[in-house]
């Protein structure tokens, strides 16, 4: 297949940033033309990281998922908006890949693993947020990677990003982004409802002891008061129910059969209840990437989200990225265990 290439300059791509979070005046149409083509041109870097994530992580966790996104425009452009010095050139998970394993100590040895490795890509930042976690409660390891090719410069310097998980705070993840679809609010960026943010802060805290890592700041430091606390927050914010009730209040539209599928698009919309996937081969990327931005540009009613990932099936998919079905089972069962 023919992968697609960077068409512009970074400073064209910064200009058509700045255009889209509305620090510029332009042609948003023209912007949006821009971001698009920068986007996809991750598409082979992005593939490249994925199947080595695949083979660093089959011989520890043979059930371990992996999968690959392209960021959506509505996370681009509100990154762009919250941070006024960054630049869409810059931006480090417009390609991200993730890495989902059975437990923090399979984690942290595919985390050696890739640091290890003879690897031509420079490692341009870790972030390790299971040593120090997030103030937030998010937990797991981020991996960006600026992309060398000692064939051509095609992609020269395109960062990717490695997000390496365990299924605890995957689970965590999944329940951040899925309240906040119903929200309507940024609770992954820390801001929103204070009283969901506490929670996810103390539960964040209590899985981090589960799996004996270091504790979330601002947590209680007892484990009793944290106990106290977090069993008072799930209560008054009647957290399970809610949950179990976003999950089972949206069914899954059925899924076309496309041979040799490898890209699928997920386009989550609340409002309808209704959550739909479109398939596509790995040659049809470019189609995919069209039909991205369409459904990105027209998304209406609330919550309604779009996102372009790649897999190896449909199981996969629910497993990488759970918040788009709004099945967050296993963080109720997490918790569940917590205050039980």
């Amino acid at each position: 297949m023919a992968w697609a290439t960077p068409q512009y300059s970074r400073s064209e791509v910064d200009r058509a940033g700045r255009v889209l979070s509305g620090r510029e005046a332009g042609d948003l149409d023209d912007a949006l033309a821009i971001i698009a083509n920068w986007r996809t041109a991750h598409g082979f870097p992005l593939n490249t990281f994925q199947m080595g994530m695949r083979t660093r992580c089959r011989q520890p966790d043979p059930s371990a998922v992996v999968a690959q996104r392209i960021k959506r425009l509505s996370s681009i452009k509100a990154k762009l908006e919250r941070q006024a010095t960054m630049q869409l050139s810059q931006m480090q998970d417009i390609g991200g890949c993730r890495a989902v394993l059975k437990d923090v100590e399979t984690v942290k040895r595919v985390r050696d693993l890739c640091l290890a490795s003879h690897f031509k890509h420079r490692l341009a930042k870790e972030d390790n947020y299971i040593d120090c976690p997030k103030t937030s409660g998010y937990r797991g390891v981020h991996l960006v990677y600026r992309y060398v090719s000692d064939r051509k410069d095609t992609y020269k310097g395109l960062l990717i990003e490695v997000q390496i998980r365990s299924q605890l705070q995957h689970a965590w993840a999944t329940a951040v982004e899925t309240v906040g679809t119903f929200l309507q609010q940024s609770l992954k960026a820390s801001q929103g409802s204070d009283e969901w943010l506490r929670f996810f802060v103390l539960m964040g805290s209590a899985m981090a002891a589960r799996e004996v890592c270091p504790p979330v700041p601002g947590a209680p430091a007892s484990a009793s008061d944290l106990l106290d606390e977090l069993r008072e927050r799930a209560k008054s914010l009647d957290v399970a129910s809610k949950l179990s009730a976003y999950h089972s209040t949206i069914p899954l539209l059925d899924v076309p059969e496309v041979r040799g599928a490898k890209y699928f698009l997920l386009e989550l919309r609340p409002a309808d209840h209704q959550i739909s996937v479109e398939a596509f081969t790995e040659r049809e990327l470019g189609q995919a990437s069209d039909r991205y931005l369409d459904v990105e540009r027209n998304l209406s009613g609330p919550g309604a989200e779009a996102v372009l990932v790649s897999v190896d099936s449909i199981d996969a998919l629910r497993r990488a990225y759970p918040n788009y079905f709004l099945d967050t089972r296993v963080f109720i069962d997490a918790l569940n265990e917590a205050v039980s």
